[in-house]
C-alpha cells in the first residue's frame, strides 16, 4: 500500500490531536491543515511542525494526492465539509457527533452512498480507551455469555473558562445526547451485536449554568434491542477534584458473568486508567489494560486500501448517530412540554 496522505480541516476540538495521532501511529503521514482562527493554527503548528497550513480548503480538496480528510471542526459543520470532501473524491474521518440533526445524517447517508467514499467517525471512547477494546475482545470470546444489559456514564469537566462560544450555542454543539452520548450508543450496538434499537425515553437539563441557557449539562437514554436494554448517563458535572476529565464508566451484564471498565480512573484504587473487572463463575479478576494495542488505526487504513468496513461497520457507525439524534429530539421534547 502507498503512504496515506492526509490533511485536517477544521481543529475546534482538540479531539483532532487523538484522530492524527491515530493515523500517524498506523502509517499515514499528515501532509497539511486548514484553520481559519490563527490561535487554533498556531497550536497545532506547535505539535505537527512539518504539516503546512493551507489557506484555501479548495486545494486540498482539489488535491488529488490527499486520500483522507480528518476533521474536528464545529459540531454542526462537521456533515457539510465531510460531504464536501467525499464529492471530491476523498474518504472522512470526523470527530463525533458526524452531524448535529437528523437531516444531516439524511444528507451524508445519501452522499456516502452516491460516491462510495469511507465516512467514518472516531468515537474515541470506544477505539482509543484500550480497557473498552479489552471488553470488546472478552464479550466476543463468550466471557459473560449473552450481553443483556449495559450501562454507559459518560461525566466530563466543563472546563468553563476554556470553551468557545459555540460550544454553548444549541444549534452548533447539537445537544448533550448528540454529542456525548453518541459514544456509549456506539458501545450499546457493539457489544449488544445488534444493529438497531428503540429510544424508549430520554431526557436533558441544564441544572448548573442557567447563565448559560442552551447548554445542556445532564443526560439520559433508555433504550432497548427488544432482547437487551441499555442505560446511558452523561454530563459536564465533574468536579475539580477529579484528577481526570471524568469518570468514565461502562457496566456490562451478561448471561453469566459482569464485566466493568473503569477508563481513566480507579477512585481511591489502583493508579492510572483503563482497568477492567471481570466477574464470572470462576470469581473475580482485575485486569490491566493499559497495554492493549489499539487496532482501529491499521484497521481503517486497511479499509481505505481494500475499501472494507474492519475498523468500524459502516452502518454501526451511522445507527449509532441516529440513536443519539432521535434520543436528543425526543428529550427536548419531553423538556418543552415540562
Amino acid at each position: 500500500m502507498d503512504e496515506l496522505r492526509f490533511a485536517a480541516v477544521g481543529l475546534n476540538h482538540n479531539h483532532i490531536y487523538g484522530q492524527v495521532n491515530c493515523l500517524i501511529r498506523a502509517g499515514a503521514r499528515l501532509v497539511g491543515f486548514h484553520e481559519k482562527d490563527d490561535t487554533l493554527a498556531a497550536e497545532f503548528t506547535g505539535v505537527y511542525k512539518d504539516a503546512p497550513r493551507i489557506a484555501a480548503l479548495e486545494e486540498i480538496l482539489e488535491d488529488r494526492s490527499i486520500g483522507l480528510i480528518v476533521s474536528a471542526a464545529v459540531s454542526a459543520e462537521r456533515a457539510e465539509l465531510a460531504i464536501r470532501a467525499m464529492q471530491h473524491g476523498k474518504d472522512v474521518l470526523v470527530d463525533k457527533p458526524g452531524m448535529t440533526s437528523l437531516d444531516q445524517l439524511t444528507k451524508v447517508r445519501r452522499v456516502q452512498a452516491e460516491t462510495g467514499r469511507i465516512f467514518s467517525i472516531l468515537y474515541s471512547e470506544h477505539f482509543e480507551s484500550p480497557a473498552t477494546v479489552k471488553a470488546g475482545e472478552l464479550v466476543a470470546a463468550g466471557a459473560i455469555g449473552e450481553v443483556v444489559h449495559i450501562v454507559g456514564l459518560g461525566p466530563h469537566r466543563l472546563r468553563r473558562e476554556t470553551r468557545p462560544d459555540w460550544f454553548f450555542r444549541r444549534e452548533e454543539y447539537g445537544g448533550i445526547l448528540t454529542d456525548i452520548a453518541s459514544h456509549q450508543c456506539e458501545q450499546f450496538l457493539f457489544f449488544t451485536g445488534a444493529s438497531d434499537a428503540t429510544i424508549l425515553s430520554a431526557n436533558v437539563d441544564n441544572l448548573s449554568v442557567p447563565d448559560k441557557p442552551e447548554l445542556q449539562d445532564t443526560g439520559n437514554i433508555h433504550l432497548s434491542t427488544g432482547r437487551a436494554t441499555g442505560m446511558i448517563h452523561v454530563n459536564w458535572l465533574t468536579p475539580d477534584g477529579m484528577p481526570t476529565w471524568g469518570d468514565g464508566r461502562l457496566f456490562i451484564v451478561g448471561t453469566t458473568g459482569t464485566i466493568e471498565v473503569r477508563k481513566t480512573v480507579d477512585l481511591a484504587g489502583r493508579e492510572g486508567g483503563n482497568h477492567l473487572f471481570l466477574a464470572d463463575r470462576n470469581g473475580v479478576q482485575h485486569i490491566d489494560c493499559s497495554a492493549v494495542d489499539l487496532p482501529f488505526g491499521r484497521q481503517f487504513l486497511a479499509d481505505i486500501r481494500d475499501r472494507t468496513e474492519t475498523a468500524m461497520p459502516r452502518e454501526r457507525c451511522f445507527k449509532a448517530m441516529e440513536l443519539a439524534l432521535s434520543a436528543q429530539a425526543l428529550a427536548e421534547q419531553n423538556r418543552e412540554k415540562n
